[in-house]
């Protein structure tokens, strides 16, 4: 299969649209990261995202939307939580767990009687979603496992051949995945963060958001994956990482007593000069929208120089640091080290 490049312009949007209702994949852009969409209505559409992807069967997908009126194709239910939520946070990086509508098809639930949903804010994704008239179950537009795509060449790199179309729509924005918070249950819970954060959650539905254990631990044996994102590894490049928590000196302590061949450091701007290993830099210490934005190319930036083994700076926890610290801690396969 060849896959085609093009900028939105209104002939790709339309053909997009043209092959997304015609059961085929096409990836598209959005404020997070680059998605792999097809119609969330269509069973052998859907297994063409898992077979591109590589991807588990026990994953369930993200269902975007243009506006409210897709939603009863999407969902049975959209409570007064659901209606807060939207009126702040959407159109953006923010998605809701819901009871499982009619139409959507089983693959994009895994077996679960859940939705996700959420409507992304990209104008592109936005006229892509219109101009088919479908709900797009879209997961980020990668090799299972590796990190997100945050640009077109980065879905090139990893999609080659895989699907027909990408849609050229720039650098993603917030460069991490949506905030996913489940409302199916007694309380509001938390289970990846994203650029919407948990203080922002609560502050809108005025009761407590649980943190899904989850976010900062391996799933146990056999357990369920609720929601995109919560697998063991994952958004990981081939080098093995190795968070690193501790001051810079200390940091720069153990890198030095711990380092083999063709090792790297993953460190915030400015810190080059005192590690005494190749760097790759991910943003400012203290910016974590920053942090978020540069995380994946940095991931990817490290496959390109041939990294083995890297040892990453410890973000913040606060705010959206905590989705920073999520990505990483997936992509270090849980490995932390204090120092």
């Amino acid at each position: 299969m060849e896959t085609q490049l093009k900028q939105p312009s209104t002939q790709a949007i339309e053909q997009a649209a043209e092959l997304l209702r015609a059961g085929e994949i096409v990836a598209i852009p959005t404020e997070t990261v680059y998605g792999i969409a097809a119609s969330a209505l269509n069973q052998q559409a859907v297994e063409k995202i898992f077979i591109a992807k590589a991807r588990p069967q026990d994953n369930p997908l993200i269902v975007h939307i243009a506006d409210r009126d897709m939603l009863p194709m999407v969902t049975s239910q959209f409570s007064s939580q659901a209606e807060k939520l939207a009126e702040a946070f959407w159109p953006g990086p923010l998605t809701m767990i819901l009871p499982r509508g009619e139409q959507v098809c089983d693959g994009v639930c895994a077996g679960l009687d859940t939705v996700a949903v959420r409507m992304p804010s990209h104008p592109v994704a936005q006229q892509i979603i219109r101009a088919s008239g479908l709900p797009l179950a879209a997961p980020s537009a990668n090799l299972s496992g590796s990190p997100s795509p945050t640009t077109a060449a980065h879905v090139l790199a990893d999609m080659q051949g895989r699907l027909p179309l990408i849609v050229n729509g720039g650098e993603c924005q917030v460069g991490l995945e949506s905030t996913v918070v489940s409302l199916t249950g007694e309380r509001p819970v938390l289970l990846r963060p994203g650029a919407v954060t948990q203080q922002q959650l609560e502050e809108v539905l005025g009761v407590p958001v649980e943190l899904a254990a989850a976010v900062l631990e391996q799933l146990q044996e056999g357990q369920k994956v609720l929601s995109p994102g919560m697998k063991y590894k994952h958004y990981a490049p081939k080098a093995q990482v190795t968070i690193v928590k501790g001051e810079l000196g200390d940091f720069a302590r153990y890198v030095a007593e711990h380092k083999g061949p063709d090792a790297v450091c993953l460190c915030f701007d400015g810190e080059q000069e005192q590690l005494s290993l190749p760097c790759v830099a991910y943003g400012a210490k203290e910016d974590a929208v920053q942090q978020a934005q540069q995380l994946f190319a940095a991931l990817r930036r490290l496959d390109e120089i041939g990294a083995v083994q890297v040892f990453a700076r410890c973000p913040s926890m606060e705010g959206v640091g905590l989705a920073v610290y999520n990505r990483l801690l997936r992509a270090a396969g849980f490995r932390v080290v204090q120092v």
